[in-house]
């Protein structure tokens, strides 16, 4: 059963049904625990907190299923990475612009979530725009190991969410999902402090300073991310990562801002490369 499983009106945007033809969603991947450095002051977030909040701005802005619902899958409400998530939505631009905020935790939650199984679950996800996973076991109330262990099972169901124009924002959690679907993307363990934004980084958080990022240490870093753009760097580790067009093999992407893309795409990507060698 969900140790815990509520949402805001998240069942009041079921009528926001999309007709239209569904697009490869976006992605911010990051290695920081942002969650479990930042705060909100005077009604405004900061540090970290300020950080999770552009990142949903960013991909509300570029999801093609038209839903308006951010689900957060494993935090749980009342601690660090719960707060942190739900400070993030409501301060956000996105309230204003009719999106619902909603949370499902535990293994089992989080597997009947992305399965569409459970009463109340599947116009839950159906009328999904972005999902976040939070920090893994670097910040209190974050994803445990059984819910990262039903997020791999199911990696398939968010590689399905992205291929059908939603959007995903990850931090720094063990990102078995992603090694799942995309073996060349590597995911290495990292301890160090200072994060710098890049060009592209700048563009995609608006107001957003190398300071917010830096007031706690990185956990994560990615390597062999060919063509995706890196929005933030840290001691030459690829600290945040994240696109919304092309594969690794072809990215397709201006230099400025992310540009269209899935874990769908990705893996195609990746998939066509190994078969030519395999024939060469």
């Amino acid at each position: 059963m969900f140790r815990n499983l509520f949402w805001a009106s998240a069942l009041a945007v079921g009528v926001l049904a999309h007709t239209g033809p569904a697009y490869a969603g976006a992605y911010i991947f990051a290695g920081t625990d942002a969650d479990d450095h930042g705060s909100a002051s005077g009604g405004a977030n900061q540090s970290g907190w300020l950080f999770m909040q552009r990142a949903v701005e960013n991909l509300a802005g570029k999801i093609t299923n038209g839903k308006k619902l951010v689900v957060s899958l494993g935090s749980d409400p009342g601690t660090s990475a719960g707060l942190a998530a739900q400070s993030a939505f409501s301060l956000s631009s996105l309230v204003g612009a009719g999106w619902t905020y909603g949370v499902v935790n535990g293994a089992s939650g989080v597997s009947a979530f992305l399965q569409g199984l459970g009463s109340g679950i599947t116009p839950l996800l159906a009328n999904t725009g972005i999902i976040m996973l939070d920090s893994g076991s670097n910040v209190t109330g974050g994803l445990d190991s059984a819910e990262e262990a039903a997020l791999v099972t199911n990696a398939g169901a968010l590689n399905a969410f992205l291929g059908s124009g939603g959007a995903l924002f990850s931090q720094a959690n063990s990102y078995g999902f992603l090694s799942t679907l995309v073996p060349g993307l590597g995911v290495v363990a990292k301890s160090n402090t200072g994060i710098t934004l890049t060009a592209a980084g700048t563009a995609s958080f608006p107001g957003l300073t190398n300071a917010d990022l830096s007031t706690g240490p990185y956990h994560s870093a990615f390597t062999n991310v060919g063509g995706i753009p890196v929005l933030g760097l840290g001691n030459l580790d690829n600290l945040i990562i994240g696109s919304s067009a092309g594969t690794i093999t072809d990215p397709n992407q201006p230099t400025t801002v992310p540009e269209p893309a899935s874990l769908a795409l990705l893996f195609a990507g990746i998939a066509g490369a190994s078969l030519l060698r395999r024939r060469s």
